[in-house]
């Protein structure tokens, strides 16, 4: 069923139905459980599982020798209830015989040891040879499936990428100096790319290049760090390609998709979901707050968009139910209530399809505690009745779902792979361009106001705002579409830095922001790193000796504010002095030590529209100062006014229908005000205009009788 449309953050899907199921391991319990699962997850009002991702093991047991009886049994027995069966690629798992026989296939660490046998993702996707067996066994398996109408797609492989991407085997290095001298044609153009005049890095031959190993006593090339990473995104998705190719030739009837897990390596506006029909990504937002302590609602909203903004509409593969674990790590477990919601706030997103990970927990293994729908003893509880109310309600509501997309006033450029990667090459302490569209994005989610993420190359005539996060690494054929944007009305704001570098990573040699300075109407004529807010010195700082490490450094004493006449605000991570050009105005000024006076954001009116620069990264103090005034010039407005705290609202909508989705993301009841007139479709009940009651993790789903 190949998708011919562009990758765009307003693609839906070409599916027949809401995918709405769980996925389900048949190796992990004896095949008389089959028969009881089938008929529970349909009563559930499931239509789909899961399965194989990690079997490879048992399709093919020895060399050569296959065996599919127990999926085989599986996929007919989940079919007889109605339920159809999304099959994928085993190859994040190879069989130890596999490993044994060919300990080449295996990826090699910077320090020369090979990984080993005992988890996942230890195989070589660089490696020919893995190539070779990847497509051995999914020709294999495709054949097998070709006819069995049970089976309705795939996924391939599992979260390509989440545990590991990198590799140092003699076939990456081989690899890499393929992809480079298909990249750059000649070893005078690469030395030009890398700057191979700096610390004697010219080279005379291709064959001379290695990997960029971590350095000692110093540091890699940047621009060779850049292409390295470029280099294994490539080969991911080269590794998916074979794989793909081989399923679409043996039923193009099939839809292909990829769950993405961390996003490591991977260029999800790349070849990588070119190649697919849609998008797929996995939502744990406990496990994800864990990590990183933002609060476990917004970040599934912020990574949601960010994929939604590559491809369009996704599925989710694996929704958290229980809590998740694994010898490293665990999270809590959600309370009653609360899975639904999130699964909710994943439809509210643009998913338009969505899989409770998983059916049953294992009884060993690295994951025994990674719970189910259902527990370790078979009982369906409360997690079970969760879901099955979802599904029923989802399943309800399906047609009027599918066909809608998420509607944005805000969007954020990204994501973009070079942009990225190339400040991960020279980091300089700095949040990477998502991370620093944090403070926006944020803002926006707690008041209810449309935000996204769209690429420059998207449709970004479609938004009121468009704010573009530190791209350092411009492409000059993305100013066009930005000064079409603001000349027909558009509010463009440009964050520091943008500009500064070619798409190599070297130093641009005008004055930034290079490509946008006649469109922004600014002069950098100064420019430095600040500490983070509340840090005692520049993130960037390294070898600090620990009983030192507490310490202010010089840097914490040499802070920096930026002013308006509403009030000053301290500044962070960067600081840029600005020469406005004439007609440009000045909207806030440094206020501090030697900065005292000097621009530090700017406006420009140009054609309908404005284009703002802002001389440094966003705290969200900073957002509060600068963006309501451009949300009321933009004519944007929250989608429902006095949002309580921790409501979160979002639009879905096409051409005939508008669906405002609203959940509760607190254990405490809240009553909304200011609801219009609507039908309230989980429950069917009508809304005369104005409140909404919503349970603690309460979730509506509104359909107004007006579209705005």
């Amino acid at each position: 069923m190949k998708t011919d449309r562009k990758l765009s953050a307003w693609r839906t899907l070409s599916l027949d139905r809401f995918l709405l199921g769980v996925p389900h391991y048949p190796e992990h319990v004896d095949p008389a459980f089959l028969e009881r699962d089938a008929r529970r997850i349909a009563a559930a009002g499931f239509n789909v599982v899961r399965m194989g991702e990690f079997a490879w093991n048992l399709f093919e047991p020895r060399p050569g020798q296959y065996d599919f009886a127990l999926f085989d049994r599986a996929v007919e027995v989940f079919a007889s209830h109605g339920v159809s069966t999304m099959m994928c690629t085993p190859t994040a798992t190879p069989p130890r015989w596999l490993t044994h026989a060919e300990p080449d296939l295996l990826r090699v660490t910077a320090t020369g040891a090979p990984h080993r046998h005992g988890s996942r993702q230890h195989a070589d996707n660089t490696s020919p040879r893995y190539r070779e067996h990847s497509r051995r066994i999914t020709r294999i398996m495709a054949e097998h499936y070709r006819d069995m109408p049970g089976v309705i797609g795939w996924q391939t492989d599992n979260e390509l990428n989440t545990s590991y991407s990198e590799s140092y085997s003699a076939a990456a290095a081989s690899g890499f100096r393929d992809f480079l001298r298909e990249r750059h044609g000649s070893v005078e153009r690469l030395n030009e790319a890398w700057g191979g005049r700096f610390w004697a890095q010219d080279y005379l031959d291709f064959d001379h290049v290695d990997p960029p190993y971590p350095m000692a006593p110093v540091a890699a090339n940047p621009s060779h760090v850049l292409d390295y990473h470029r280099y294994l995104a490539h080969a991911t998705a080269m590794f998916q390609r074979d794989q793909v190719e081989i399923l679409r030739a043996v039923n193009p009837d099939w839809f292909i998709t990829h769950n993405i897990g961390v996003i490591r390596d991977i260029d999800m506006r790349g070849a990588l979901a070119n190649d697919l029909d849609f998008l797929s990504y996995d939502v744990y937002p406990l496990l994800k707050d864990e990590f990183q302590r933002a609060g476990h609602a917004w970040l599934q909203a912020v990574q949601l968009d960010l994929v939604r903004g590559a491809a369009g509409n996704l599925v989710v593969p694996e929704q958290q139910s229980g809590f998740g674990s694994q010898p490293g790590f665990a999270t809590v477990v959600p309370e009653p209530g609360e899975m639904r919601r999130m699964a909710y706030s994943s439809i509210a997103r643009g998913v338009d399809g969505l899989m409770f990970f998983r059916w049953r927990p294992a009884h060993y293994g690295a994951e025994i505690y990674w719970m189910g729908v259902i527990d370790h003893d078979d009982v369906p509880r409360r997690r079970y009745d969760e879901a099955a109310r979802f599904a029923g309600e989802v399943g309800r509501m399906a047609a009027t779902i599918l066909g809608t997309t998420v509607h944005m006033d805000v969007g954020i450029a990204g994501p973009d792979f070079d942009n990225e990667e190339g400040l991960k090459a020279y980091p300089l302490g700095l949040p990477g361009p998502e991370e620093a569209s944090g403070p926006l994005h944020r803002h926006c989610y707690e008041r209810g106001i449309a935000c996204g993420f769209v690429h420059p190359e998207d449709e970004i005539g479609r938004l009121k705002l468009y704010f573009v996060p530190h791209w350092a690494l411009w492409e000059p054929r993305w100013t066009a579409p930005l000064a079409a944007f603001v000349e027909a009305g558009g509010v463009l704001v440009i964050g520091a830095r943008t500009g500064a570098h070619t798409p190599d990573n070297h130093m641009i040699a005008s004055t930034p922001p290079g490509a946008l300075r006649e469109l922004a109407g600014v002069a950098v004529t100064e420019f430095g790193p600040l500490p983070p807010p509340g840090a005692n010195a520049l993130p960037a700082s390294h070898r600090t000796p620990p009983h030192l490490a507490a310490l202010p450094a010089e840097s914490s004493r040499r802070r920096h504010a930026i002013a308006t006449a509403g009030g000053t605000v301290d500044a962070g991570w960067w600081y840029e002095c600005l020469a406005p050009d004439q007609g440009t105005e000045t909207i806030a000024t440094w206020s501090t030590r030697f900065l005292a006076g000097v621009p530090a954001v700017t406006a420009r009116a140009v054609g309908r529209g404005l284009v703002v620069y802002v001389g440094s990264f966003l705290t969200p103090e900073l957002v509060e100062m600068i963006f309501p005034p451009l949300f009321a010039r933009a004519g944007i407005e929250p989608l429902l006014r006095n949002l309580p705290a921790g409501v979160e609202v979002t639009r879905r909508e096409a051409a005939d229908r508008q669906l405002l989705f609203v959940q509760n993301t607190r254990s405490d009841p809240v009553a909304l005000a200011g609801i219009p007139r609507a039908t309230e479709l989980v429950t069917g009940a009508r809304i005369e205009g104005g409140t909404l009651d919503l349970e603690p993790y309460g979730c509506g789903v509104l359909r107004p009788d007006r579209t705005v």
